[in-house]
Order: structure tokens, then sequence, then C-alpha cells
């Protein structure tokens, strides 16, 4: 597990052993995993836990924002 990126009070993380697609999942007051091979906003969201709306919303717009640096990073661990 590598911290990529800390935002906001998230923290956004990608797993080298981890499976496709390309995802970073962000940790702050509950879990989200975020899809980076979707360009959409409302289609990347894959999964979450314990997050307030307001932060989910958040944290997929700061991954939107960021998402060619975390594909880059993902590529970096897994070809």
């Amino acid at each position: 597990m590598v911290t990529i990126w800390r935002e906001s009070g998230f923290r956004f993380v990608i797993f080298v052993d981890d499976h496709e697609p390309a995802h970073v999942h962000v940790f702050g007051d509950g879990e989200l995993k975020i899809d980076l091979t979707q360009a959409d906003a409302a289609k990347a969201l894959m999964s979450a836990d314990g997050m307030k709306r307001s932060d989910i919303r958040r944290a997929v717009q700061i991954v939107m924002e960021k998402r060619n640096e975390f594909l880059t990073r993902w590529s970096e661990f897994h070809g």
C-alpha cells in the first residue's frame, strides 16, 4: 500500500498487489474506491463505506483533477 497523495483530510492510496481496473482507495472518515479509467466523475465511484456525501463528492473531484497523475502512478506499480 502506497500513499500517492494527501489533500483535504484524505489519503489517496494504491495497493501494489491490486487488480484491474486501475483505481485508488481514499481514506478519510470512511473509505472509497474510485475507478481511474472513468473520465466521467458520475461513473468513477466504485464503492463507498462510512463517508459523508459531501466528502465523497470532494474526494471524487480531487481524483478527477489528478486522474492522469494517479494513472501514471498506477502504471508504475502494475505495468
